[in-house]
């Protein structure tokens, strides 16, 4: 269905970029799973092609084949896949080596498990720049440089020299996105490149893809769950669900108005402050096992609107304004009302705002040497937590939001005595943590527990996911027998959407977003009172996102739990918080009801925050720049208010002297000189 025009003198300037035909992979042997079925695309030189889909549905399994990377026991079973009209499949290994970093740069999921840990990051951007670019010593050192600072990572000729483990999770991704541009590609693959970052270096990194795709003709292939990035970024879209592509099109029309039932309800998932304090309209169940055929429509066990031959017909393709959508519901004859969003209330009353706080923090500092010379002797130090107070009482969830190396993942380790602090109270129940030896810390282990951001590195690789989930109950003696153990597990993995049939899988086979939920469902296990959730939605799709937004709620209510939630998705911050804390380098700006701060922001940073968050309705606007300066390092922070240097109110008193706490009218906690008018 695709013609190839042959190459002659050069490649056809009107051709496309990238082919995609009849796309099929497979893996495995006597137990064979298909994640890719069939898919079909183009893309233009120049162009973002953005392709949505949950957790499972085959995105990055088609990317890895674009590349010929698929993992051990993965092949192409059919289709083609050109370049430029060179015919991918054809090339040996060692000449796709040289395409591979050089034509086509790759931005993976997890930066975490792609970064070598035992080389520095300098030692693997210069390993691109010397392949693909014949760059060596002096100038591959100043490229590297150039590229970080490019990405948005501060002080960036002493972070060459340092390893992947000094890096926060935001950060390696930023490195991992440095080395995919090295090569300088003609194709850039980017699988969730801006799930780990902060919005403002989210919205950094977007305005640098589309300058080098202005400036170099780069195509780019975005793999994500982000509705409001592929507003911003994509000019076609395409949805994948179940290995197959269900509906393609213009930004522009999908947004106006997505066709397939699949689509719509990517949209009803969005969170935001106009559904808080009711369900999501969440998807049920999850996305079917792909090592069997499937007959019928893919999706029609979940659609709302499946009726006859969905079960036993697989639907083609119909084109309606400029949009094609796999559904028996635009068939010849059948009208195809798009449904309101559904979205229900949850019933009974709210938590108690009267009782005791739960958690009490008064001027939390922690602090991290710098050693340096043969003695190691301390030169510095890393104020990476330098003076934070804040209180979270049963069944309040409190957000603290800021970008990547400001603190937040320290704040919640040292809450939970993972990281020693260096000075300050935290009490839980009136008792004061800091200082108490590992016996009498064991039996608060319960009451808290911790959901990292990075799954893959917090879950055990040689045990079983209904082990891992286990493993907490059994540690802390809760859970009774085990068969009721086991129960339970099934039941955690039922409410986070995966089926009980998993628990005998290992995390290496399921896809980051599943080992997040994975992750979450431990927590949830041992039935604490506090999570400190560190970024815990950062890898889901929308849908699975509604849906554990909505057990989160749903078990907030239930049993009081309190919520620290360490996050830089604002709309999630907008459904799900009753309280923010806005951190800038190692202290609060802003602290108050969420409604309030996010309604009319007082202090310059959060008003900066909100303006870098990409949002759907800004389709067909042009993008407003990001914030022009980078978070300055902890290590040497600027003297008055540290956020005077990308402050455009900042004056001569604001370079000189750190303000004092104050209080709005409204009860809001402030530091700032000038505030915004709220």
């Amino acid at each position: 269905m695709i013609g190839y025009i042959r190459q002659v003198a050069g490649p056809d300037p009107d051709a496309p970029l990238l082919e995609v035909a009849d796309l099929r992979v497979a893996i495995g042997g006597e137990r064979v799973v298909r994640p890719v079925a069939g898919i079909g695309f183009q893309l233009r030189a120049g162009e973002t092609f953005a392709l949505l889909g949950e957790s499972g549905c085959g995105k990055s399994m088609t990317a890895l084949a674009i590349a010929r990377l698929l993992p051990d026991g993965g092949r192409i079973e059919g289709g083609s896949l050109r370049l430029r009209g060179e015919d991918l499949l054809a090339h040996t290994e060692a000449r796709m080596r040289a395409v591979r970093g050089g034509r086509i740069g790759m931005v993976f999921q997890e930066p975490g498990t792609s970064l070598n840990p035992v080389m520095t990051v300098f030692e693997q951007i210069a390993e691109v720049l010397a392949r693909h670019r014949g760059l060596r010593g002096a100038a591959a050192r100043a490229e590297a440089r150039r590229l970080l600072d490019a990405v948005g990572i501060p002080d960036a000729e002493r972070r060459l020299d340092d390893y992947p483990f000094q890096f926060s999770g935001g950060m390696k991704q930023r490195v991992m996105i440095a080395m995919a541009l090295a090569g300088e590609p003609e194709l850039l693959i980017a699988d969730e490149p801006t799930t780990a970052l902060d919005v403002t270096i989210q919205a950094q990194v977007l305005d640098l893809l589309a300058r080098l795709q202005r400036e170099r003709g780069m195509g780019m292939l975005l793999i994500t769950h982000d509705l409001g990035v592929v507003a911003r970024m994509a000019q076609r879209v395409g949805v994948m669900y179940a290995g197959e592509l269900v509906e393609t099109g213009e930004r522009s029309a999908f947004f106006a108005a997505p066709l397939h039932p699949y689509s719509r309800k990517l949209f009803a998932a969005l969170p935001g402050g106009q559904q808080r304090g009711r369900a999501l309209d969440a998807l049920a169940g999850s996305v079917p096992a792909l090592d069997a055929e499937i007959p019928g429509c893919r999706f029609s066990a979940r659609c709302p609107q499946a009726f006859a031959p969905c079960t036993h017909e697989s639907p083609g393709w119909h084109r309606r304004d400029g949009q094609a959508v796999r559904c028996h519901l635009y068939a010849e004859g059948h009208n195809a009302p798009v449904p309101a969003a559904h979205i229900a209330a949850i019933d009974g009353p709210g938590p108690a705002h009267g009782k005791a706080p739960l958690l009490a923090v008064r001027d939390l500092q922690v602090h991290f040497p710098v050693r340096k010379g043969i003695f190691r002797r301390t030169v510095g130090q890393v104020r990476a937590v330098d003076g934070v107070s804040l209180e979270l009482r049963p069944g309040r969830t409190l957000a603290l939001v800021g970008e990547s190396g400001c603190g937040k993942t320290t704040v919640g380790k040292a809450i939970l005595q993972l990281i020693p602090p260096t000075a300050g109270e935290v009490r839980f129940d009136g008792r004061d943590m800091v200082g108490l030896g590992a016996a009498a810390l064991a039996p608060m282990r319960r009451a808290m527990q911790m959901v990292f951001q990075d799954p893959f590195a917090s879950l055990n690789p040689r045990m079983r996911i209904g082990e891992i989930i286990e493993e907490g109950m059994l540690a802390l003696g809760v859970g009774g027998d085990a068969g009721e153990r086991a129960r339970r597990v099934d039941q955690l993995l039922d409410r986070i959407g995966l089926s009980p049939a998993m628990r005998w899988r290992y995390p290496h086979e399921f896809s980051g977003g599943q080992r997040q939920r994975i992750a979450i469902a431990r927590a949830l296990a041992v039935m604490p009172r506090l999570i400190v959730c560190d970024e815990p939605t950062s890898a889901l799709d929308v849908s699975v996102q509604a849906q554990l937004l909505n057990l989160m709620r749903e078990l907030q209510r239930e049993l009081g739990l309190a919520y620290l939630f360490i996050t830089h998705n604002l709309a999630v911050v907008d459904y799900l918080a009753d309280e923010i804390a806005v951190m800038y380098l190692g202290r609060i700006v802003e602290r108050g009801e969420a409604g309030r701060v996010l309604a009319a922001p007082a202090h310059p940073y959060t008003r900066m925050l909100l303006d870098a968050v990409p949002r759907i309705d800004g389709v067909g606007r042009q993008a407003g720049p990001a914030p022009a300066a980078d978070l300055p390092s902890p290590l040497s922070p600027p003297s008055g208010c540290h956020f005077h240097p990308r402050c455009p109110k900042a004056d001569e008193r604001c370079r000189r002297e750190y303000p004092a706490p104050g209080t709005l009218p409204d009860g809001r906690e402030l530091r700032c000189h000038h505030p915004d008018s709220a």
